[in-house]
């Protein structure tokens, strides 16, 4: 039987292949770039503007690599928030580069939700810009204000430290208590003699 109606399986399950639905198009950060504008090892090249129109073609974005707009990028938000022009590891420098990073993952996860290793990157991008947001605020609040102003970051304040009490952490707290407690009893006796010693030897000392 599977034999003779082998084909007519097939050709049924290809009829009845779902088909694709056709993926929206994610809104990209880079979409801003113009594809005229040239890659940034060719920009300040001085004999780019006598080239012909094809070999400008490929020296621009048109024709760039994802990696390539990134640099582009970059160097932009580098721009809005850096203290002079040989400015290249400040924390604004830093949360600039790392916001951009931060961007190009969102938008990948988007289309790929399950790739871990992307997620995981972008959770320790995501973790150490706080870290240095957090430093700009306290140290350097003006600066804060503008970096999250220039790079359009919201800030949010980490929630205070609340820890659920349970019954088992109460009873373990005052064991703990208790242990810290008999310690120093124990300890008592030795601390006094030491104590007794340095005393003596001040007093010699003073003599």
């Amino acid at each position: 039987f599977h034999q003779v109606c082998g084909p007519f399986i097939q050709t049924a399950r290809c009829y009845a292949r779902p088909v694709r639905r056709k993926r929206k198009d994610i809104p990209s950060h880079l979409d801003d770039l113009p594809p005229t504008m040239l890659k940034k090892d060719y920009a300040n090249v001085p004999i780019i503007n006598s080239v012909d129109d094809v070999v400008r073609r490929l020296l621009s974005l048109e024709m760039a690599s994802q990696k390539e707009k990134m640099k582009i990028k970059i160097q932009q938000l580098v721009e809005k928030v850096r203290r002079s022009p040989s400015d290249n590891g400040s924390f604004e420098v830093q949360v600039a580069t790392l916001t951009a990073k931060i961007r190009t993952y969102e938008e990948h996860l988007q289309r790929h939700p399950k790739d871990k290793s992307n997620r995981r990157r972008m959770l320790m991008d995501i973790d150490r810009r706080k870290k240095l947001l957090a430093y700009l605020r306290r140290v350097r609040y003006d600066t804060f204000e503008n970096t999250c102003k220039q790079l359009n970051i919201q800030y949010s304040l980490p929630p205070p430290y609340s820890r659920r009490v349970t019954k088992r952490w109460v009873v373990k707290k005052a064991f703990c208590l208790k242990v810290f407690q008999e310690a120093r009893k124990l300890k008592a006796p030795e601390r006094l003699k030491q104590r007794r010693e340095w005393q003596a030897r001040a007093r010699a000392a003073k003599e």
